[in-house]
C-alpha cells in the first residue's frame, strides 16, 4: 500500500539462513527478473527506482506492466533486459487496426530501441483470466499479430519476441495431478490459434504462477509444499514425485502443451511471488521462504519431472513494488506482493541478482511531513461507521483484513488506520481529515506493533500521467481510424 514509515522494517534474515544463502549458488543471471508495476496512487520516480534500486541490486532483467515513457527512458543504456506489457484495454484496438499496432510500437519500442535492450512485448495482462469470461478472446491473438508485423515492418522482429501471458487458471486440473491437466474447453479454439502463433515465431509460452492463490484453495496441501520445503510425503503422479507446487504446475502446463501439440514450447514464468499482507500467511517471513527456495530451486537448473534439466527459459518475481491500486478482485493481500515497500524499502530478504548481500533499500525518498490523520476520541463517534465506510471505499484498508498487519486493531483504532490511509493517499490535504469533523491531524505516529500507519511520498503531475497520457492517445487514434 502506501508507505510503511520512514525507517523500512528489517528484512528477515537469521542468521542460520545467511548461511544457507552464502553457500547455495547464484541464480544464473539470465534467468531471473523482477515485475514492475504502476497501479500505485503514489509512485517513487521511475529514475529512482531504475538507479536506486535496480542497478545497484544487479537486477539482470525487468517486467514494466505497461510502456511507461519514465521508465524506458530511465532504463536507457542500462543494459538490463526489458519486457514491455500491454493493458488489456488496449487489446481490442490493437487486433482492430495495422496502423494502432505500427503506432503503438513506435511510440513505445522504436523510439528506444537503440538505447534499451527489449527482449518481450507482453500481450495483454491474462486476457484468458477465469473471471474475464470471453471479454478479451476475439482480440488477444490478433493483437499480438499485429505488434508481430509491426515490429517487422520496424526491422525490430529479430530483437523480441512478442508474447502473452497466460494466467494459471488457463489449464484445468480436477486434481493435483499434473498429468490430468488440460486447457480450459472456453479457450481451446483461441489457445489453439495462439500456440500456433508463437510456434511460427518461434516465441515461449508465457504462464503467470499464484502460489498463494492456489494455497488458498488447496487445504489438502500444506504450506511447505508451496515454499519449498523437505515433505516427507511428496504429492505423487504415476512415477513422478512432487515436493513442491512451482514444479506441479510447470508440468501441468507441459502436460496441457502437449494434448494440444506443442510438447517442446518453451516457457517462461511471467509471476511467481508471495504477500505479506492482507490476508492470513500473507507475511515478510513466509514470503522470505518462498522466494528463497523458488531462487534457490531454479539455480539448481533441475528442470521437472517431465522436463528434467529443462528450466523455465525465464522466471519474473512477482513483484518489485506494493501498488495500493491494483484489483483486489482476487484478495486484498494483491497490494502487498512487493519486495519492497511502495517508497522503496526492503521488506525481507530475497536474492534478485544481488546475491547472498542484503538488498539496497531506495536512498533520497521524498517523504511529506510527518504527519498523520486519526479519529478524534474526544467527539461523538456514534456515527463514524460511514465515514470508515468512505474511507476505506476511497482508499486502502486491506491490512485492516484478516491476518493482516493491522487486522488486530480494535475500534476506533481501525478506523484511524483507515482514517489516515485517505489522508496520505490526498496527499495530506486538511480537508480529507474532515470526516464530518471527527477526524485529526497530529504529529505523533500512531503506529501500533506492526501495524504501521502510511507516511506517503511527494508526487509530481509528470509522474501521474506518464501512462495514462499514452494509452488515452493510442484509443483515440483507435477511435478515429474506426470512424473513418
Amino acid at each position: 500500500m502506501l508507505s510503511r514509515r520512514r525507517s523500512s522494517p528489517r528484512p528477515l534474515v537469521p542468521g542460520l539462513l545467511l548461511l544457507l544463502l552464502a553457500m547455495a549458488p547464484p541464480p544464473p543471471a539470465s534467468a531471473v527478473g523482477v515485475n514492475w508495476g504502476f497501479a500505485s496512487s503514489h509512485s517513487l520516480p521511475a529514475a529512482q527506482v531504475v538507479r536506486g534500486l535496480l542497478l545497484p541490486n544487479s537486477v539482470p532483467r525487468v517486467r514494466l506492466a505497461a510502456a511507461s515513457s519514465d521508465a524506458l527512458t530511465a532504463l536507457e543504456g542500462t543494459g538490463i533486459a526489458v519486457s514491455v506489457g500491454i493493458p488489456d484495454a488496449l487489446l481490442r484496438p490493437l487486433a482492430s487496426s495495422t496502423k494502432a499496432a505500427a503506432a503503438w510500437v513506435h511510440d513505445n519500442i522504436t523510439r528506444y530501441s537503440s538505447s534499451v535492450r527489449f527482449e518481450y512485448i507482453v500481450v495483454g495482462d491474462e486476457p484468458f483470466l477465469l473471471r474475464h469470461g470471453q471479454n478479451f478472446h476475439p482480440f488477444v491473438v490478433r493483437a499480438a499479430e499485429n505488434v508481430q508485423q509491426a515490429l517487422v515492418h520496424a526491422k525490430l522482429s529479430g530483437k523480441m519476441k512478442v508474447v502473452v501471458p497466460c494466467s494459471a487458471d488457463t489449464f484445468q486440473n480436477a486434481s493435483t495431478l499434473p498429468t490430468k491437466a488440460s486447457f480450459r474447453p472456453d479457450v481451446n479454439k483461441t489457445m489453439a490459434d495462439l500456440l500456433s502463433f508463437l510456434a511460427n515465431s518461434s516465441s515461449p509460452f508465457m504462464v503467470e504462477l499464484d502460489p498463494f492463490l492456489s494455497f488458498q484453495h488447496n487445504r489438502n496441501l500444506s504450506l511447505d509444499y508451496f515454499l519449498f520445503q523437505l515433505m516427507s510425503h511428496p504429492v505423487k503422479d504415476g512415477e513422478n514425485k512432487y515436493d513442491n507446487y512451482v514444479d506441479a504446475s510447470i508440468d501441468a502446463l507441459v502436460t496441457s502443451l502437449t494434448k494440444a501439440g506443442f510438447s517442446d514450447m518453451d516457457i517462461i514464468v511471467g509471476r511467481a511471488g508471495w504477500p505479506t499482507d492482507g490476508a492470513m500467511n500473507a507475511t515478510p517471513a513466509i514470503a522470505q521462504s518462498f522466494m528463497t527456495g523458488l531462487v534457490n530451486h531454479l539455480a539448481k537448473k533441475s528442470g521437472t519431472p517431465l522436463r528434467p534439466k529443462v528450466p523455465p527459459v525465464e522466471m519474473y518475481l512477482f513483484s518489485l513494488l506494493d501498488e495500493d491500486q491494483r484489483s483486489i478482485a482476487s484478495g486484498g493481500y494483491e497490494r502487498h506482493h512487493g519486495i519492497f515497500t511502495f517508497d522503496g524499502q526492503a521488506k525481507y530478504y530475497a536474492n534478485i541478482g544481488q546475491g547472498p548481500k542484503s538488498l539496497k533499500n531506495a536512498p533520497d525518498v521524498n517523504y511529506l511531513p510527518s504527519k498523520w490523520c486519526v479519529v478524534d476520541n474526544n467527539k461523538d463517534l456514534s456515527n463514524v461507521s460511514s465515514s470508515f465506510s468512505s474511507a476505506c471505499a476511497n482508499g486502502d484498508c486491506t491490512s485492516l483484513l484478516p491476518g493482516g498487519s493491522c487486522s488486530g486493531l480494535a475500534w476506533p483504532g481501525n478506523v484511524s488506520y483507515a482514517f489516515n490511509n485517505y489522508y496520505q493517499q490526498h496527499d495530506q490535504s486538511e480537508d480529507s481529515c474532515y470526516f464530518n469533523g471527527l477526524g485529526l491531524i497530529t504529529t505523533v505516529d500512531p503506529s501500533v506493533d506492526n501495524c504501521l500507519f502510511p507516511l506517503t511520498i511527494h508526487v509530481s503531475a509528470a509522474t501521474s500521467l506518464h501512462l495514462t497520457l499514452p494509452v488515452s492517445l493510442l484509443l483515440v487514434l483507435w477511435f478515429c481510424i474506426v470512424c473513418i
